[in-house]
């Protein structure tokens, strides 16, 4: 795919072909795919042919291979135009996000509390494929109030506190969430996993906020040099595959009686408004309730173990999901339109004075969280005014190597053992996913951080530093 450069962390691939509008990619030169055989820019172009795509298909600076759409990928369907949805958009692992908590301790005080707190999240956090939850849900019933209120229901139920409803994403629950469109079988896999982490790259990390950038944000954020903080990274688990998996089937089956051709049958779509368009619409709001009460429920698990640990507590700075499509409305072109914008592999970044802002935080921007990988860092940012990609930034540090690759190249016990020769304590589900997950693997997340920063996605708020890892 041919690009051309529009300054230092833009560049664009002008309409060829089926497609509807362009891609825009935003990188440096460093950052753009490298690999023989990567089809991360072909996947953007794949996008850009979908019905009713309007302004462009982006690529964030972590932009990587994925299904259907590229990971990093952004692109919002004008519903009222024929705009179409589709799960390839939002990934099968429905609104993993990230959770960032700042704890009542600086690094130094906790230093010596450090193994045994590494070794009570060890025992005590469920994670790896699979594994159940830290709350056995009784059934359908039960499980049909937690799709509706999400994290919600789980402070409701006692696990948490009313003010970690004001730092979630919408509230801590996706309005229109219809648990009917669930089927029995995704309930069935999401009764025993709500609080765990699951496996591949999900974590729970103890940082520390190495270095503040812009001191007024980090302190509305509740961040501060020195400071202790948990990074969570997970999602909808088994529920939040199997809902993306049954209405794929569904939406592939009907792409001829829509009339809809599309390059790559992981971009299986249909038209929002539509009967197939809704019921997926309704599940995935379902499914990503899920995923935030079960962060939720992995934060009452941080808490109790700083709480015997450390005699601290955690407060939440904000939850994000990265897996997603919302209706929004934009301006396009000097209209203001209702659009489905999908945000697979990339977070929310509202800029200052936005009215969906938590009151206390109308003035910095929406919190963008970015978790490098365990052996580097994590960056905490806020959204801008000015991004044209629909108000989306940068989710992480994105792969550079499969983890096929990973594991021929690293063994799981000496990265272990590097990593504590650097003072960061691991506790992983196993070997193998330790490799999986290795630093290299990843691209550099100081210059994702940077490039994002630069093409004006988002602004830089603090720089924190893995402490431990509790790997799924």
């Amino acid at each position: 795919m041919s690009l051309v450069p529009e300054g230092p962390y833009r560049f664009r691939m002008d309409r060829c072909g089926p497609m509807r509008v362009p891609g825009v990619v935003f990188a440096t030169p460093d950052l753009l795919p490298r690999s023989a055989g990567d089809r991360t820019l072909e996947q953007v172009a794949n996008v850009a042919t979908l019905p009713g795509v309007v302004r462009a298909s982006f690529a964030m600076p972590d932009m990587h291979w994925g299904y259907g759409f590229p990971i990093g990928g952004v692109a919002a369907t004008d519903i009222d135009a024929g705009g179409v949805v589709s799960p390839g958009g939002v990934g099968f692992d429905i609104s993993c996000g990230v959770r960032l908590l700042a704890a009542g301790i600086d690094r130094e005080p906790l230093a010596p509390s450090m193994r045994r707190l590494m070794d009570l999240l060890g025992d005590t956090v469920p994670r790896g494929a699979g594994r159940g939850g830290l709350w056995k849900l009784s059934g359908r019933a039960q499980m049909e109030k937690l799709l509706v209120a999400g994290a919600g229901y789980a402070v409701e139920q006692g696990h948490g506190v009313a003010r970690d409803l004001e730092r979630c994403e919408d509230g801590g629950a996706l309005a229109d969430a219809d648990p009917s469109q669930v089927g029995q079988r995704a309930v069935d896999r999401g009764l025993q996993q709500v609080g765990s982490l699951g496996s591949g790259n999900h974590f729970l990390e103890v940082q520390a906020v190495d270095q503040v950038y812009d001191a007024e944000a980090a302190r509305a954020f509740g961040l501060h040099t020195g400071q202790v903080c948990v990074m969570i990274h997970c999602g909808s688990r088994g529920l939040g595959h199997q809902v993306c998996s049954d209405h794929v089937r569904v939406m592939d089956q009907s792409l001829r009686a829509f009339g809809i051709r599309v390059p790559d049958r992981q971009l299986a779509c249909a038209p929002a408004v539509s009967t197939p368009g809704r019921a997926y619409l309704g599940a995935m709001a379902a499914a990503a309730n899920y995923g935030r009460a079960n962060r939720q429920l992995l934060t009452e698990a941080a808490r109790r173990a700083f709480a015997t640990a450390a005699q601290t507590g955690l407060d939440l700075v904000y939850d994000v999901s990265h897996n997603i499509a919302k209706i929004e409305t934009h301006e396009v072109d000097g209209v203001a339109r209702r659009l489905c914008v999908h945000r697979k592999g990339a977070t929310l970044a509202l800029p200052p004075g936005h009215p969906d802002l938590p009151a206390d935080l109308a003035g910095f921007g929406h919190p963008v969280l970015v978790p490098g990988t365990m052996g580097t860092a994590s960056y905490v940012m806020a959204g801008v005014a000015g991004n044209d990609a629909f108000a989306s930034a940068a989710h992480g540090a994105g792969r550079v190597w499969s983890r096929h690759q990973a594991l021929h190249r690293v063994r799981g016990e000496q990265l272990r053992d590097e990593l504590a020769s650097r003072g960061i304590a691991v506790r992983p589900s196993s070997w193998r996913g330790l490799a999986e997950e290795a630093p290299d693997a990843y691209k550099d997340v100081d210059l994702v951080v940077r490039a994002a920063e630069g093409a004006g996605l988002a602004r830089p708020v603090a720089r924190l530093v893995p402490l431990g890892v509790v790997k799924g």
